[in-house]
């Protein structure tokens, strides 16, 4: 009992410390959140949303004022000629693909940000055997590996695009690898590098767990396309599934004729009665993306304070939402998702176990205790079963319930008590 206490007291004073020290790490964050509070607001009065976008739409949904409004302040927010904002994509990946799709056989892609993401290897092809890659239907691609501190090689962009590459794709977040996030700023740069060499090259960035991180997106820093999810950042915890994409007009255009067919593009497509969830969900998300990162920055302060690698480090500049944190076996890294898990409102009384998922090639263990399935704006943590084991934190409606995980992820790895 008396250790028990012991415990009790050591987790309680070393929470406080590391909230005490990370206040001065948050506070930039707190003046980008606002930003981007009034930019959101001024995206709805532009759209001029009204309680008559909230009715349900069926069949095909022509004219759709919800639909149309949605997919309006989507573009205003991320500073597009054009968005599509649609339930039927059924994840960020989904949405990806649609942008990928619109190359064509003996086109070139090029990934100027390393290996991407691996349900993305998966779409393009280097790994599996999906007779639909880009790669089985004759695009050609490379990718231009990234410099050893995980930043963008400038040169080695430009070295690498010429006047036959048709796209160049970007990740913006970590995915499954060390490596830092990469900046808007950094971005630009690759942006006007791209652009130098080849003024036709369309430059795509996958912007999943990136939106609202910082004042500026990338549609700002000169990139033609971007795409996400809506259970991750811009769904503020309410979107029950969706995607985005956004940027220039005929690309998005093109892209609306993946999703549904040639000639009817973005006319068509019932919202379901979700346009208020969506909305409401946009609406809420700076402030949601706010709290994940405190809770990110609370997480990477305690647990590099007990010895674990962490990235980013506490102070770093963030401009996505995942904290990656490094364990020393396979039984840490699953501990830890077992504490989250149980710190979650829906489903905490399962064991995540690691399993095979659809476009990974390792197994991948899960904890998401979410009201939506898979959200990562949620409190949530994964990693893929494979050596340096690393555990990805994403998420938390709120920095007490971040707080909440981590304290339940610690007990469950046996280093202190809850």
């Amino acid at each position: 009992m008396v250790l028990l206490f012991q415990k009790s007291r050591r987790m309680k004073t070393m929470i406080k410390q590391a909230k005490q020290v990370i206040e001065e790490y948050f506070e930039p964050i707190e003046q980008i959140v606002l930003a981007n509070q009034e930019k959101v607001l001024k995206a709805f009065h532009q759209a001029r949303v009204g309680s008559h976008c909230f009715g349900d739409s069926t069949g095909y949904a022509y004219s759709d004022p919800g639909r149309e409004s949605l997919e309006e302040i989507y573009a205003a927010i991320f500073r597009g000629e054009s968005a599509l904002v649609r339930p039927q994509i059924a994840s960020g990946t989904h949405a990806i693909s649609l942008c990928l799709s619109i190359l064509e056989p003996g086109d070139e892609l090029v990934s100027i940000s390393g290996a991407p993401y691996d349900t993305l290897q998966v779409v393009i092809g280097v790994k599996g055997d999906s007779k639909r890659s880009l790669i089985h239907r004759g695009i050609q691609y490379r990718e231009v590996p990234l410099l050893p501190d995980g930043s963008l090689d400038y040169e080695g962009i430009k070295e690498s695009i010429t006047s036959s590459t048709r796209m160049a794709i970007l990740q913006r977040s970590r995915g499954y690898s060390w490596r830092p996030s990469i900046s808007i700023a950094q971005i630009a740069e690759a942006a006007r590098i791209v652009k130098r060499k080849n003024p036709d090259c369309i430059l795509f960035v996958d912007n999943c767990y990136g939106e609202f991180v910082e004042q500026y997106e990338p549609l700002e820093a000169g990139v033609d396309l971007i795409a996400g999810s809506l259970i991750k950042n811009p769904g503020g915890t309410l979107a029950v599934s969706g995607g985005y994409i956004a940027g220039r007009a005929d690309l998005v255009e093109l892209c609306s004729e993946i999703l549904t067919a040639p000639s009817l593009g973005s006319k068509i497509g019932p919202t379901f009665g979700l346009t208020r969830q969506l909305m409401h969900g946009l609406f809420l998300a700076p402030h949601v993306v706010g709290e994940a990162l405190y809770g990110a920055i609370l997480a990477a302060q305690v647990f590099s304070s007990l010895g674990f690698p962490v990235s980013p480090l506490p102070n770093e500049r963030r401009t996505d939402i995942v904290q990656a944190i490094r364990f020393k076996s396979k039984e840490q890294l699953l501990a830890f998702c077992h504490g989250i898990q149980k710190a979650g409102p829906v489903d905490a009384h399962y064991m995540p176990i690691p399993s095979d998922m659809p476009g990974y090639t390792d197994q991948v263990v899960m904890a998401g205790g979410t009201f939506i399935q898979g959200s990562s704006i949620e409190l949530s943590a994964d990693g893929p079963l494979r050596e340096p084991y690393t555990g990805y934190l994403q998420g938390a409606i709120s920095r007490q319930h971040a707080e909440i995980g981590i304290r339940y992820a610690l007990h469950q790895m046996g280093l202190v008590n809850p």
